[in-house]
């Protein structure tokens, strides 16, 4: 603890100070300087130094989030959240925060760490690189580094959707500052600290389906046209964990829930977004076809291997298929026979031609 710490508390104890336990206050008599269990009344300023040395834990916490934490309610909230700062007393927080406490956000890990004088210090990275040394990563330090890291997954594929659960390893902030640390955060997931911060204060304003799918015009107009059941069959296909970590919170409208699974990420998602508007155009265009009858012969294994394929690839697990494994449905050399076997040389199934 500095001496400017506690002169800081002196003089702001001539307005009262509440903080995680702690109270200080000057009166006619003296100052007064509380913390849970030690109450003195009647101090003068040496006294009241002496007092605030056998406290410091309590005036470093204080300092740290009157004099160096962002201000800003969401962000304050979501460094408290951090440290879990509303749930234990400061002193079996520092003592967890001198070890790191973690804790995850999407899939990002943070973890806080005390330094000096009640300073927290935050480092950033891939959950998956959680137990890896700094020195084996690639280490930034600035928020905007953040742009580039978000920007292409591990395989330099474009990301048009930030909470895709696709973000990139092999990164880390280590040593970022309160302020710094909300900001990283915010160019890797946009929006999601205020957000989840307005909804557990009771204020998150969710736009539905219906009214998000009103107010479109151009070329989305149309996709006001979907039913609720194409709608949920939407939210099913775009919302869940696997392809967004955003919790849905939208449903057809205020009156009609949605049967698809809401996801389990820490941060809400108060509207469809842009990302499955584009989406539900081509869709609207597809719901409009009028359904036609094709027969094919297809053999047992082959009728499964379909599916496979279909599932394979709904769930992104194309690549992760061996070449060598052909008892895999959706292995390249066994949907390469189907092909051969079941394509005519127009590429068409069964050589059935596709009625307009």
């Amino acid at each position: 603890m500095q001496p400017e710490q506690v002169e800081a508390l002196r003089e702001a104890a001539g307005e009262g100070v509440e903080c995680d336990g702690l109270e200080a206050e000057r009166g006619d008599d003296g100052y007064r300087f509380a913390v849970p269990g030690d109450e003195r009344t009647g101090l003068n300023a040496e006294a009241f130094e002496a007092a605030a040395r056998d406290a410091a834990a309590y005036v470093t916490n204080w300092h740290f989030w009157t004099r160096e934490a962002p201000t800003h309610d969401a962000r304050r909230a979501f460094l408290r959240w951090l440290e879990a700062a509303d749930e234990h007393a400061v002193p079996d927080r520092y003592e967890a925060l001198a070890d790191g406490t973690a804790r995850g956000w999407g899939q990002l890990r943070i973890t806080v760490t005390l330094g000096d004088d009640g300073c927290r210090r935050y480092d950033l990275r891939h959950e998956a690189d959680a137990g890896t040394p700094v020195a084996d990563l690639d280490a930034f330090h600035d928020p905007r580094d953040a742009r580039e890291l978000v920007t292409f997954d591990d395989r330099e594929r474009y990301r048009p959707l930030k909470t895709a659960p696709t973000l990139r390893t092999g990164w880390a902030f280590p040593d970022l500052s309160a302020a710094d640390l909300v900001e990283t955060v915010g160019v890797v997931y946009p929006a999601t600290v205020v957000n989840w911060h307005r909804e557990r204060e009771g204020d998150l304003d969710v736009s539905h389906w219906r009214e998000t799918a009103e107010r479109q015009t151009g070329i989305y107009d149309i996709v006001d046209e979907l039913d609720a059941e194409a709608v949920d069959r939407i939210a099913a296909s775009c919302c869940v964990d696997s392809q967004c970590l955003k919790r849905r919170e939208w449903d057809f409208d205020a009156d009609h829930e949605l049967d698809a699974d809401r996801g389990d990420g820490e941060f809400p998602c108060r509207e469809p977004c842009s990302l499955v508007v584009a989406a539900a155009r081509k869709w609207t265009k597809l719901e409009e076809e009028e359904p036609h009858t094709y027969e094919f012969e297809l053999t047992p294994s082959e009728k499964e291997q379909l599916e496979a394929i279909v599932d394979a690839v709904a769930d992104g697990r194309v690549d992760e298929i061996r070449e060598a494994d052909v008892y895999e449905g959706a292995n390249r050399y066994r949907a390469r026979y189907l092909r051969e076997k079941l394509f005519d040389d127009e590429g068409r199934l069964g050589g059935v031609p596709t009625e307009e």
